[in-house]
């Protein structure tokens, strides 16, 4: 993640097998962030989300965050039973309605939407449970575009997440994404307006993907 030409940040998502047991087969969902070079010196980022989720589903069994942004510091543990609509966290049990993710369950869900009959400006919403609380993500489908990326240009749907405004995005802050157009889905480009300035995400690596990456050829 660059913020100017400088390396401000520095994030890894990966799906592993589930260490965990539960009803049904699991991923287990990892997403990790932390802040480099001169940013960590003056305001530290260290946050790491873990979400336990039906493999065929995607709705989520167990998740759990911890993170510190500054001198701001958050914990939890959260566990969801579909069956009788309620999450259990740290502070206490909370009902919900309708399907409800977590906050990386509810990104790699997404991916997983079919976009193809979408019309340019439509937007599809997500219930995700943060900070002791739910929220809705409306994203919003933009079109298509050719993005250049550190692994070549590539074919790509782009999308506008809504996003919480707090300690690092304004109130009015746009998100944009772009993901490839393929059987991967898999973000290649972010754009974000934060409290000064923006910050672009370029990816760097990818591996043990189901389908081959195919830059176009120039």
């Amino acid at each position: 993640m660059k913020y100017g030409i400088f390396t401000a940040a520095e994030a890894d998502i990966r799906i592993e097998a589930s260490d965990k047991k539960f009803d049904k087969p699991a991923f287990h969902l990892i997403a990790e962030g932390k802040t480099a070079g001169s940013f960590d010196f003056f305001y530290k980022v260290r946050n790491k989300y873990e979400s336990y989720v039906d493999q065929n589903t995607l709705l989520p069994y167990f998740y759990t965050e911890n993170r510190r942004e500054g001198k701001w510091k958050h914990t939890d543990n959260v566990t969801f039973d579909h069956k009788d609509n309620k999450v259990t966290a740290n502070k206490g049990v909370f009902q919900f309605k309708g399907k409800t993710f977590d906050f990386v369950s509810a990104y790699y869900f997404a991916r997983t939407i079919d976009v193809s009959k979408m019309k340019i400006g439509e937007q599809f919403q997500l219930q995700y449970f943060l900070e002791d609380g739910f929220h809705s993500m409306g994203i919003t489908y933009v079109g298509t575009e050719v993005v250049s990326c550190s692994l070549g240009k590539f074919n790509c749907l782009k999308f506008n997440p809504t996003i919480i405004p707090g300690r690092i995005f304004r109130k009015d802050s746009k998100l944009y994404l772009w993901v490839t157009n393929d059987g991967n889905r898999i973000p290649v480009k972010a754009h974000v307006e934060v409290i000064l300035g923006s910050i672009t995400m370029d990816l760097q690596a990818a591996t043990g993907l189901k389908y081959p990456l195919n830059p176009i050829k120039k």
